[in-house]
């Protein structure tokens, strides 16, 4: 089987938006992935889109507290897989920014 070509894509946090333009749109990552690798992180972004919903509709129910809430801590588990995902196929400008966020363990960027 031929290896898959990776081509270059810009990613928006944000937005949940992954473009091949970088003129298309503000982006702020830019990284290097292979067509299943996109379909993975465009999963990863409709899994939190729905998710987003679903805190949209609990918020209106105020005696749930945050940390309790199942629907925010699968976004934020979400979250954090796109990020690892941005910085495994990222160039050295979007690695060096992910890790200025402090977010991922640092055994999760030294997994690449």
């Amino acid at each position: 089987m031929a290896e898959e070509r990776k081509k270059t894509y810009y990613i928006s946090i944000a937005h949940g938006e992954i473009s091949q333009l970088k003129t298309a749109s503000p982006w702020d990552f830019q990284i290097e992935a292979t067509d299943r690798e996109i379909a993975e992180l465009r999963e990863y972004f409709d899994q939190n889109y729905s998710t987003d919903w679903q805190a949209f509709w609990r918020a209106h129910v105020p005696y749930v507290q945050y940390h309790y809430d199942r629907e925010n801590d699968a976004y934020d588990e979400t979250m954090m897989k796109i990020y690892e995902m941005i910085y495994r196929l990222g160039n050295d400008e979007t690695k060096a920014q992910i890790r200025s966020l402090g977010i991922l363990p640092d055994d999760r960027e030294t997994n690449e």
